[in-house]
Order: C-alpha cells, then sequence, then structure tokens
C-alpha cells in the first residue's frame, strides 16, 4: 500500500519499506546502535570543550541546563523514530524532507548535515592530534600547530579507512572506544564526589544541592548562551538513524537507538557537570570552572595540579588524556559514517552525482562517498589552519547553528508528513504534536544563535560588521543554495520529482550492491 504526499506529489513507499542501495543489511544490533549513537556524541570531548563555557555563563546551574538542552533533544529523537518507521532511508533529513516539502528543501537538509559534519571534523581532529601527543608526554608537539595538524590528518586518514572497510569492523572499534570513554568519565564523577563528601576535595569545592538541577534565578541571556552551547554537547546521536538500512529490523530498532542515546547522555553530563562543579567550584581563580583560561578544556585544568604530582595523580591525569583522545578519535569515525551514507542516499537519488551512490563490491560500504568524506574534511581542516587559528574556533561555534537548522528541519518534515492518516492519541501526540514541539524549539535555538552570533563582539574573528561565527554559519547555508542551483542547472531530475517514485524505479543510479567501487 503507498500513500502521498500533498507537498512534493509524489508517492510514498508502503511503511517500513526502503529502497535497497546496497549496504549491508542487518549488519549491526540495537546495542551497536545504541553505541553509534552515543559515541557519535563524544560525551568527553564535549563536556572537556564545553562545560566551562557554560558554568562561566549560569554558575551552578550548569546541570539544570544540560536537563533542558535534553527535552529539544528527546523531542526530536522522536521525530527521528517515527520518520524511520515510515522510511527506514540512509538519507535521514534529506529523504524525509524532501517528501514532506519537497527536493528543494530535501536537499537542503542533506547539506545541514554534510556541512556540520565536515566543519566540526576539523576540531575533532585538531583534538585528537593534540591528545594524542599528550598521552605520550610529547606535550611540545601538542603545543604546535604543524604536527598537531599532521597527526590530525592522519587521525582523518585511518578512521576514514575503517569506515571504508565494512560497518562491522567500525562497530568492534567503536564498542572498544566507547567503553574506554564511559568508564574514565564515571571513575572521574566518583572520584570527584567522594573527595568533596569526604573533605579532600581542593579550595573552592562546593557540596552539590537539588537546587542545580532547576534552572530558577538565571537572566534570559545567560540562559540562551548556556542552552546554545549545551545543544551542541547533546548533537550526533542521530548517526544511530543514518546505519538504519544496515540495523537489524532497520524500521524500528535504530529509533529506539536514538531515543536510548539521548537518555544515557542525559544521564552522564548531569552526572559528570554536578561533580565537576562541586569538586572544582565556580570561581574565577585557580582551577575553578569560571576561570576562562580553564574553559576551553576543564579535564586538562584538573590534571596534575588537583590530582597530584604522585602515581595515582599522573595516572588519573592519562586517564582523562585517554579519554578525550577516545572520545575525539570516535567521533572523527562516527562522523564520517553517517556523512557518507547521507550523500550516498543524495547520489542515489540524482541529488548529488550518481558516483556517490557506488558500493564497494567487497565491504559493502559507500565507497566514493567515504572517501571523498575523508579527502574534504582534511582539505577543510588544513585550509582553516593554514588560513586562521581563529576561523577554526569561529567555525565550529558556528556548527551549532546547522544543527539547530536540520535537526528543527526533521521535528517539522515529521509533523507535516502525519498530519494526515489515523488519528489515535499515540500517533498524535508522537507524530505531530511532540516533533513540531521540537522542530519549534531548534527554530527558536536557530534565531537566538543568528542574533547572538551576529554581534561582531562575539567570537573571534568579524566578516562584513557581523560575527564570525554568523558569518560562517550562514554562510555555509547560502554555500549550499549556491551548489543547490548549480547541480539543478546540471542534473534537473530530482529537482522535478523524477527520482523519488515508489518501488523498483525509485533509483535512476544503479542499484548500489551491483556498483563498482
Amino acid at each position: 500500500m503507498t500513500t502521498s504526499s500533498p507537498a512534493s506529489g509524489v508517492t510514498l513507499p508502503p511503511e517500513g519499506a526502503a529502497v535497497d542501495k546496497g549496504l549491508k543489511p542487518g549488519a549491526i544490533g540495537l546495542l551497536s546502535s545504541i553505541v553509534l549513537g552515543v559515541s557519535s556524541t563524544a560525551p568527553a570531548y564535549a563536556l572537556a570543550a564545553t562545560l566551562g563555557f557554560v558554568v562561566i555563563a549560569v554558575g551552578v546551574k550548569a546541570p539544570a541546563i544540560m536537563l533542558l538542552a535534553f527535552i529539544p533533544m528527546w523531542l526530536i529523537a522522536v521525530a527521528y523514530a517515527e520518520l524511520n518507521k515510515r522510511e527506514p532511508d540512509c538519507g535521514t533529513t534529506f529523504t524525509w524532507a524532501a517528501r514532506a516539502f519537497g527536493p528543494r528543501t530535501g536537499w537542503m537538509g542533506g547539506w545541514g548535515i554534510i556541512a556540520a559534519d565536515v566543519i566540526v571534523m576539523a576540531n575533532l581532529a585538531q583534538v585528537a592530534g593534540s591528545y594524542g601527543y599528550r598521552l605520550v608526554g610529547l606535550d611540545g608537539l601538542a603545543d604546535s600547530a604543524f604536527w598537531t595538524t599532521l597527526a590530525g590528518v592522519a587521525w582523518i586518514a585511518v578512521m576514514t579507512w575503517i569506515c571504508y572497510r565494512g560497518i562491522e569492523p567500525t562497530a568492534r572499534l567503536q564498542n572498544v572506544l566507547l567503553v574506554i570513554e564511559v568508564v574514565v568519565l564515571v571513575a572521574f564523577a566518583l572520584y570527584a564526589l567522594v573527595k568533596v563528601y569526604g573533605g579532600g576535595a581542593p579550595a573552592g569545592s562546593l557540596t552539590p544541592s537539588l537546587s542545580w538541577l532547576w534552572p530558577s534565578g538565571l537572566d534570559w541571556p545567560s540562559v540562551t548562551e548556556a542552552v546554545l552551547l549545551a545543544i551542541f554537547i547533546y548533537w550526533g546521536w542521530d548517526s544511530a538513524l543514518a546505519v538504519n538500512e544496515e540495523t537489524k529490523d532497520p524500521a524500528r530498532a535504530p529509533g529506539r537507538a536514538a531515543i536510548v542515546s539521548t537518555v544515557l547522555l542525559v544521564g552522564i553530563y548531569v552526572v559528570v557537570s554536578v561533580a565537576t562543579v562541586a569538586f572544582a567550584g565556580v570561581g574565577a581563580e585557580g582551577i575553578g570552572l569560571g576561570n576562562e583560561a580553564n574553559a576551553e578544556d576543564v579535564f586538562a585544568a584538573l590534571g596534575a595540579t588537583v590530582f597530584g604530582d604522585g602515581v595515582f595523580g599522573r595516572v588519573f591525569e592519562a586517564l582523562l588524556v585517554l579519554s578525550v583522545l577516545t572520545s575525539s578519535a570516535a567521533c572523527t569515525q562516527t562522523t564520517i559514517l553517517p556523512t557518507a551514507r547521507g550523500t550516498l542516499s543524495m547520489g542515489a537519488y540524482r541529488a548529488l552525482p550518481s558516483a556517490f551512490a557506488r558500493i564497494h563490491p567487497r565491504y559493502l560500504t559507500p565507497s566514493v562517498s567515504t572517501v571523498w568524506m575523508g579527502i574534504v574534511s582534511i582539505a577543510f581542516y588544513v585550509g582553516l589552519t593554514v588560513v586562521s587559528d581563529n576561523v577554526l574556533q569561529d567555525s565550529i561555534v558556528a556548527t551549532g547553528m546547522l544543527i539547530a537548522f536540520y535537526y528543527g528541519l526533521t521535528g517539522f518534515a515529521c509533523a507535516w508528513q502525519f498530519r494526515h492518516g489515523r488519528r489515535t492519541v499515540r500517533d498524535v501526540l508522537m507524530r505531530v504534536v511532540l516533533p513540531l514541539l521540537g522542530g519549534l524549539f531548534m527554530l527558536l535555538v536557530f534565531v537566538l544563535a543568528c542574533v547572538e552570533y551576529a554581534d561582531p563582539e562575539y567570537g573571534e574573528t568579524v566578516f562584513f560588521g557581523v560575527g564570525g561565527v554568523f558569518a560562517v554559519g550562514v554562510g555555509a547555508l547560502l554555500l549550499g543554495v549556491a551548489l543547490m542551483a548549480a547541480w539543478n542547472a546540471v542534473a534537473p531530475a530530482f529537482f522535478r520529482n523524477e527520482t523519488m517514485l515508489p518501488g523498483a524505479g525509485d533509483l535512476l543510479a544503479e542499484p548500489g550492491r551491483r556498483a563498482s567501487s
């Protein structure tokens, strides 16, 4: 049975069905999908790079912001899960938005994912390269832009190669990396809380309070700034949906994995933020999280200075470094994974050159898409490093605008797609109301980000009289519009709704399983 999409005039495939693009079906299970969803957010790296700035904005209320930011993420995860039941397509936002609102909106949704992932890869590679040196005591190389960039490029190349070799080795490596990361984070949180309650914490430490979990007493600008930061650290769980065509029970397991991932993440973030705030305090002196010198890397600030120079202190410091290293390395891999599958789907529907739809005949991975993701990421990283470290930093912050854009679009696509049909209470709530609320929240975040980031005083650079963060974020979207217009002129079939038809003729490209590598 098929249904019509009023917006685009195309007929949707039967619920739960997706076009076979040649990826390996049933390769991973629910647990591996959850691991991919959690590791894609890079919890240790995200906390190390973001928690300090959240504390500077809201003080001891940082755990409350983690809870507040979880709400829209859960709403959007519900939208992903429901759309995935409708059509488990590895293009996710691209495919679903195209079905709901037409090909141009879908193309921009796919572009939002590509742009956000390429930009964040630069920072992930930089962190992985730097922490790799620190782990083996080469702090001098870690502080060198040249050597850090060289190591970062190597990390991207290695992770691209692993993704190219197959989904199973990727999933196995993610299991190992995530276990290391979470075990160290939990051990740190327990250590910090034991020290706080035992009286062994450093000067400036605080006793945790339930009031830290409620954002009362905060002014609107502070909440806005903190939530914008917290939204970024939750981003990435949608990788569990990008491997839906390779997952057992593809219509249901990926959606469940996404929702479980967001719940696990809020638990990790709240517990670790409470422990860190209590242990280090929020003052601006010493190791306090209110000290801007510590904000760029919270865990580095809590190194040997806190744990001491003894054997235990050095071991714990090394474990924290290892946690951030494995976090950034894992996220580098899981950022390549969904982007390659997104461009695979775009290539299959001729929204990009059909070469992007090619599948390796042995590994059953998107060969061309994976290699191109690695190449573009390396070029972008090296290019920004050569131009200016300040531009690189502003680019990372601008990623939040792209996240809000395509997450919000997904929420709206879900509500629009299911506005007709069965009207059970469950369907109205889960397929319309909650996704719509998630989309509206992300729209609000995007608008607030534009206002905040346009200020020339915000960020490290200024372009044409506006803040560099705003210029990079909006510029990335405008670049997408230009590229879409160019591809429309070269290959208009997708934009004429000629490539998203139901059944076996859905793809103009050859079925991926038979395509060459």
